[in-house]
């Protein structure tokens, strides 16, 4: 399950269903874990966005944060840091 707070940063339908296909993988990854729940907050502060991931499984639980000029940016590096962290998890339960 995930959950999107999108904040003060106003985002198209389309780029809501970027985001999703970027975190189509971690999705898949936490469900395989089970118990899965991530929630995305998405904020701009100043001329910079800050984005918070935090995640809740089987396996435990772990924040991730990023703050960069362009919110795609950050979504990317994020998601990418998110599936490296719920691979690790999946094989350290095994």
């Amino acid at each position: 399950m995930m959950h999107l707070d999108s904040g003060n940063v106003l985002l198209k339908p389309s780029q809501r269903r970027q985001m999703m296909t970027w975190l189509r993988r971690a999705l898949r990854l936490g469900q395989r874990l089970g118990n899965f729940f991530l929630h995305v907050s998405l904020k701009r502060i100043g001329k910079s966005y800050e984005v918070n991931i935090a995640v809740q499984d089987t396996a435990g639980n772990f924040n991730v944060r990023m703050k960069r000029h362009d919110w795609r940016d950050a979504m990317r590096e994020l998601s990418r840091m998110v599936c490296l962290r719920l691979q690790g998890q999946r094989f350290g339960m095994a």
